[in-house]
C-alpha cells in the first residue's frame, strides 16, 4: 500500500494562483504514473492533470490548459500542482492518485489508479 498525503489547498480570490504538494513517505514513488484529480460537490471526480513517471511527458484537461502545471521530483518523492488564475470553477477538492504504468492506458480515469490521497479543499472566491 502507498500512502499519498497533499497539502496546499486554501481559500483565494478568483485570479489567484496556489500551488498544491503530495508526497509519500515510501519507496515506489518514482515508478508511480501520477496525476491529479478533483471533486466538486454533487460532481463526480473529474481529471486534472497527469504526468509520466519518468516526469518527461504531462497530460492536462481541456478545463486547466494554459493555467495549470504538473511537475515531479521523484528525489523528492514529491508531486506538485501548481494553479495560476484561479476561477471559482476550479473549487473543490484536489486529489493526487498514483498507480503503475496508468500514463499510456486510461491516465484520465480514476478507476485505474490504485493509490490515492485523502484530498486538499481548494476554494475559489469570485
Amino acid at each position: 500500500q502507498v500512502e499519498l498525503v497533499e497539502s496546499g489547498g486554501g481559500y483565494v480570490q478568483s485570479g489567484a494562483s496556489l500551488g498544491l504538494s503530495c508526497t509519500t513517505p515510501g519507496t515506489t514513488f518514482s515508478v508511480l504514473d501520477m496525476a491529479w484529480f478533483r471533486q466538486a460537490p454533487g460532481k463526480e471526480r473529474e481529471f486534472v492533470a497527469a504526468i509520466f513517471w519518468k516526469g518527461t511527458s504531462t497530460r492536462l484537461s481541456d478545463a486547466v490548459r494554459g493555467r495549470f502545471r504538473i511537475s515531479r521530483d521523484n528525489d523528492k518523492k514529491s508531486l506538485y500542482l501548481q494553479m495560476n488564475n484561479l476561477e471559482p470553477e476550479d473549487t473543490a477538492v484536489y486529489y493526487c492518485a498514483g498507480g503503475i504504468d496508468k500514463y499510456t492506458t486510461g491516465h484520465s480515469s480514476p478507476e485505474n489508479y490504485d493509490y490515492w490521497g485523502q484530498g486538499t479543499q481548494v476554494t475559489v472566491s469570485s
